[in-house]
């Protein structure tokens, strides 16, 4: 299911989905974080990415495995690559979860952190302690931050695989 469309390994397509899915939750949801004025125009831009973004990364993940697999059963795969391939595996299987990790504190935001902060004031905090919304704050650089490192990192190790064999 996931190995081709219309005839070209989907793989090289899809994964290009996360590619820009996954930066742009991560700085949507530090923006919403800490930049309250973005907030009541990126609210429901933030939901939206926070569902696709893990969404583009787990088709990227399949179609990635089923690519590899297609490409072993083909006997397109010299033993001295299977490593490289394997690296490029991990570093997307992180990335999975980090992205899941991160959309889950995007959606936290959206369901805690106000987006007006006259919202907040005007019930005497909004139900949401400053604790609470600090935690998230921190929590969502955070997890931008490792979304961001990972997929990166099994970006580059598939553009190093694919040019250079490396």
């Amino acid at each position: 299911m996931f190995e081709e469309f219309m005839g070209i390994p989907a793989h090289p397509l899809v994964l290009h989905a996360a590619v820009v899915f996954v930066p742009l939750l991560a700085l949507l949801a530090v923006a919403y974080a800490l930049v309250a004025p973005v907030r009541p125009h990126t609210r429901w831009v933030l939901g939206l990415l926070a569902l696709g973004a893990p969404l583009a990364a787990l088709l990227a993940k399949l179609s990635g495995d089923a690519f590899f697999e297609r490409m072993r059963a083909a006997n397109r795969v010299t033993p001295e690559f299977v490593p490289t391939i394997e690296a490029h595996q991990q570093f997307g299987d992180i990335t999975l979860w980090a992205t899941i990790g991160l959309a889950i504190v995007a959606l936290a935001l959206l369901w805690f952190v106000p987006p007006r902060a006259a919202e907040a004031s005007a019930t005497g905090g909004g139900g949401t302690s400053r604790a609470l919304t600090l935690s998230l704050q921190v929590l969502s650089l955070v997890a931008a931050g490792v979304a961001l490192y990972y997929v990166v990192r099994t970006g580059d190790s598939g553009a190093k695989a694919v040019w250079t064999g490396q």
